[in-house]
């Protein structure tokens, strides 16, 4: 399993409450120099590539609130999805997405 999350995964949640004052709204660049927009989508969050080499797919969808986030991760280079979680913390996001809940890969993203 190489990196799971890319320069574009995200979170696909169950659905959560959505609020404008969420930290994890916005865009964030990924290691590999992609952005990954998200939004408020249903009653979740949405991510969607906006620069870089997948521009224009979708991350995949998240639920949480304050800050802590939990759900499944899409890898955009095979739309391979995978169990995930994400904390926001000031303009970091720590996300991470686990195969078999036993081989995790943790990414930093920091705010645009």
């Amino acid at each position: 399993m190489r990196t799971i999350l890319l320069s574009a995964a995200f979170l696909a949640f169950a659905a959560g409450g959505a609020s404008a004052n969420e930290p994890i709204l916005g865009k964030w660049r990924a290691p590999g120099g992609g952005i990954v927009e998200v939004t408020s989508c249903g009653g979740s969050y949405c991510a969607e590539v906006v620069s870089g080499r997948h521009k224009g797919k979708s991350a995949g969808r998240m639920s949480g609130s304050d800050g802590t986030y939990q759900g499944t991760v899409t890898d955009p280079r095979d739309d391979k999805t995978y169990s995930g979680n994400a904390a926001v913390q000031g303009d970091v996001l720590k996300l991470q997405g686990c195969a078999l809940k036993i081989f995790c890969k943790t990414q930093t993203w920091t705010r645009t």
